[in-house]
C-alpha cells in the first residue's frame, strides 16, 4: 500500500478576519457618522416633523 505524505502550509486566521473586520467597523463608523451629521443638521436649522 502507497503511503501518503500530506503537507499543509499554515494560514495566518488571526490576520484574515481582522481585515473583515476593519472593514465592516468602517462601515458602520461611517453610516452613524452620516446619521449623526443630519440630526445635527435637523437640530440646528430647527426642521419641522423631523422630531416627535
Amino acid at each position: 500500500m502507497p503511503t501518503t505524505i500530506r503537507v499543509s502550509t499554515p494560514v495566518p486566521t488571526s490576520r484574515a478576519p481582522r481585515k473583515s473586520d476593519d472593514g465592516q467597523l468602517a462601515s458602520v463608523a461611517l453610516f452613524a457618522g452620516i446619521g449623526l451629521l443630519i440630526s445635527l443638521v435637523a437640530m440646528i436649522f430647527d426642521v419641522q416633523g423631523a422630531w416627535h
